[in-house]
């Protein structure tokens, strides 16, 4: 499977671009051979946090590779253009020039924007010329429940907008009635609609009942051709967990050793410290290697992390900590 690298200037990053998972046929006899052992993932997630110790300039290099992987969003009832041409402005500028300075970074950007179809123009023209790509939420977000014809619809027309990336919900209750044919046919519904647009398939994982269902969920979104899986809409009582993480991952990792593609993942919902970033980093690049740590494999949906970050960057600059409210999203 080629993969090319191209040089972004913005992110001062070299950006792989991985050829998209075309999908394939449902193969259920997969599927329902999937198992999973609860305690041992439980037992797995809990040793994570003190893996791995990162320190000085080293943790200071993890934390900016975190916010070239960010999707910086605003999902709120109440967003509004002024809002979201701030949440862009802090996205082509995520911390301060004087730091990036002094880390050599000038130029650092966060991965996307994430936002609501409403905003979505608003979002291009804001960053238009940076080569951040805008993200939408769709498909009835957050529940999933709208009739089936809209929710395609609202694809076809995110896409028409200008939005590069849909994330879209699937219907829980295909996972939790085991109607794999139902879930792949609705996934393979949502990735046509996208076109030329990356599609990530949310789960919703603190819906799904068990960690088997999600493992299952994964497998069956990658069949049907999901560019990303995604935990959750941000929404739920229980968003991304390690436990999850680890066992999406995994999904993932089998997914590209039986088919050769590689399919990307997002955690969201809960991360908001710079500490969970660097979990998570670490998990990723134990289980998955360094190649899915690239913004076309990796994100984090997130919108109060990158404060903390800026907190901590700064803190290792000049040796200080700052009050948070000196790194507001805009």
């Amino acid at each position: 499977m080629q993969t090319t690298i191209q040089q972004d200037a913005t992110h001062q990053l070299p950006q792989a671009v991985e050829p998209r998972n075309p999908g394939m046929e449902l193969d259920l006899d997969w599927v329902r051979a999937v198992q999973a052992n609860t305690s041992a993932i439980e037992r797995r997630a809990k040793t994570l946090p003190g893996r791995r110790s990162v320190k000085k300039d080293h943790q200071a290099a993890w934390l900016l590779k975190a916010i070239s992987l960010m999707d910086l969003t605003t999902l709120a009832g109440d967003d509004t253009e002024g809002r979201v041409k701030r949440l862009c402005a802090k996205a082509k500028q995520p911390v301060r020039e004087e730091l990036l300075q002094a880390l050599d970074m000038s130029g650092l950007t966060t991965g996307a924007i994430c936002v609501y179809h409403d905003m979505i123009e608003t979002a291009v023209t804001a960053v238009e010329g940076t080569g951040i790509p805008v993200a939408a939420v769709s498909t009835g977000f957050p529940a999933g429940l709208s009739p089936f014809h809209l929710r395609v619809e609202e694809i076809r027309q995110s896409v028409a907008a200008g939005a590069a990336e849909i994330d879209i919900v699937i219907t829980r209750r295909h996972v939790l009635q085991s109607n794999w044919q139902a879930l792949y046919d609705e996934m393979k519904a949502f990735r046509e609609a996208c076109g030329d647009a990356h599609v990530k398939a949310i789960l919703a994982t603190g819906e799904l009942g068990t960690l088997r269902n999600v493992y299952k969920a994964s497998l069956v979104c990658m069949m049907a051709g999901a560019d990303f899986i995604k935990t959750s809409t941000g929404k739920e009582s229980v968003n991304a967990t390690l436990p999850v993480s680890l066992v999406m991952i995994r999904a993932i990792r089998e997914y590209y050793e039986r088919t050769g593609f590689r399919v990307g993942y997002k955690p969201a919902g809960g991360i908001s410290k710079a500490k969970d970033a660097l979990v998570y980093l670490s998990l990723i690049k134990d289980e998955l290697g360094d190649r899915w740590l690239q913004p076309d494999l990796f994100r984090f949906g997130a919108s109060s992390l990158l404060g903390d970050i800026e907190r901590q960057l700064e803190h290792h600059v000049t040796g200080k900590y700052s009050a948070g409210y000196r790194h507001a999203m805009g």
